[in-house]
This record gives structure tokens, sequence and C-alpha cells, in this order.
């Protein structure tokens, strides 16, 4: 196949739980780049949160973040397609989380901004806190995170997570039925809420046609439901070993975890062939 696009989700795919880059992935992808492939970030993170991973992979692409919501230009620092939530669609869903009791984390213009830190928070702050400052996403803290969102510009989505995976599914059902909003799971105790109809597979498949190509040209590596969308359009499917049973249904092709080097073999593989056919 032509291949000649690479699509990577972050969390899960291709970072380790430690979150670094395996060498074998970081030559493997580097070499893949020399040969012509683009290599795009698909995330379900805010672009400030990717900062150490874009520069590690020495990208040139715009980055696909927060599930589709946006695509970004580091280059030149800004946005160049979105579709945030609407003021009065955050401000509904700020009351439902207010009275269902769950917390969340609302990712808008170039901040993280949350009312209660809630483990999963803690634990990336703890990270952020490890690098350089030039890399360090941005946190806020607030005494009202509605109030916050009458301050922002664009609200990008929200993650929310819960120990009580069975409250986080009922919400969920809650705020697709009453507010149409599209939630996704990017982990097991998190699910995001964003505007409907964005998703990791629709950015993609966007910004695959700027660039004159095709989907069938695509291989795309994920890990969990937010990746499925992309997963099944690409021309090849990648899921992680660690991935649930319904991801790998979804994938055309079932590597190892993401602590192996799977991602580096199927690099290797598609695009060596491609080199050694353009040398012939």
């Amino acid at each position: 196949m032509d291949y000649q696009v690479i699509a990577l989700d972050l969390d899960g795919t291709l970072l380790t739980p430690e979150k670094k880059i395996l060498s074998e992935s970081l030559t493997a992808l580097e070499n893949a780049r020399k040969s012509g492939a683009k290599v795009i970030i698909v995330t379900g993170r805010h672009f400030v949160a990717i900062h150490p991973f874009y520069q590690s992979l020495a990208l040139d692409t715009p980055a696909i973040c927060c599930n589709g919501a946006l695509l970004y230009n580091y280059q030149e620092k800004k946005v160049l397609e979105s579709d945030p939530l609407q003021a009065e669609q955050a401000i509904k869903l700020i009351d439902l989380l207010d009275s269902y009791d769950v917390h969340g984390l609302m990712y808008a213009d170039d901040a993280m901004i949350y009312q209660e830190a809630t483990g999963h928070i803690i634990r990336t702050e703890n990270w952020a806190r490890a690098l350089p400052a030039s890399q360090r996403p941005v946190f806020k803290k607030v005494n009202s995170i509605r109030e916050a969102a009458d301050d922002v510009s664009a609200i990008w989505k929200f993650a929310l997570t819960d120990t009580d995976i069975v409250k986080l599914q009922n919400f969920t059902d809650v705020v697709e039925s009453e507010l149409g909003l599209a939630c996704e799971w990017s982990w097991h105790d998190q699910v995001d809420i964003a505007q409907s109809g964005n998703s990791k597979g629709k950015r993609l498949a966007q910004w695959v046609e700027s660039q004159s190509l095709s989907m069938s040209q695509v291989i795309a590596f994920g890990d969990n439901y937010n990746d499925i969308s992309m997963l099944k359009n690409a021309g090849l499917g990648v899921a992680m070993g660690n991935a649930s049973d319904k991801v790998k249904d979804s994938a055309d092709l079932v590597i190892g975890t993401n602590v192996e080097p799977g991602i580096a073999e199927i690099v290797n593989k598609y695009f060596s062939e491609q080199q050694s056919t353009a040398c012939n």
C-alpha cells in the first residue's frame, strides 16, 4: 500500500505508562519522516500538554487535539480549525456537573481549568512540574468553573473523571440525551464531553484531504474508544495490545502493548518496503 501518513494517539499508544516515547519508536518515526511520511499527533490532550512529545518527534505538522475539537499549528502558535462548545452549552453542562456532583476539567483557550483537584488532575500536575518551564502545560484552579467559563474565548472540551464508573456512565447518558453533546471515553475512568460531531477520525480525514491524500494512505495507531473513529477509517488501523476488545475489533491489526516496540516494527515494515520499491 502507498501509505503516506502516520497518525498517532499519545496516552496508552505512543507513550509508555511513564509518559515516555520508546527509543525504537523515535528512530522509526524519524526515518519514516525522512522518507517523506507525514507524522501527525491525534490526541485527546490539550495542545498545551503535548509540547515534550511534539518536540521529541521534531514534527512540522499541526496537531489534532481534544479528540478532534481543534487543529493546532505549533509553528505559528494558532488554532487553524475548531468546533468548540457554545457558551450556552457549556453553562448547561456545568449546571449538570454541579447537580450530579461530578467534577470536570475544562479545556479552554490555552489552559486547563478546574475547581476541585481530582486524582487525575493531581497526577497530571505532578507530571507537568517535572517538565522544563517551556514545555509545562498551564493549569488554573478557580473558585468557580461557571464564572471561569464566562472569561474564556473557546471551550474545547470537558474531561470528567470519577472512581464510580457507573456514575460516570449514567451522567454521560444524561448529557447525550439532554444536551446532545458528544461523550467519548479516553481512559477507563475518564470521559470527554465536546461538541457533537467532533472526533479524531473526522478531523484527521479533513486534514488528510487538505494534503491531497486519502484516508486509505493513513496508518493510524490507537488504544481507546476515542480512537475508534480513526482506526476504522484509516487504510491500516492498528490497535495496541493494551486496548479493550471493542477497540481491537475496530482495527485491522493488533500489536503489542505500549511498552513493546510494535509501533516501530509496523512503521519500519511499511516504510522500508516503500523505500525499497522506490529504489528499484
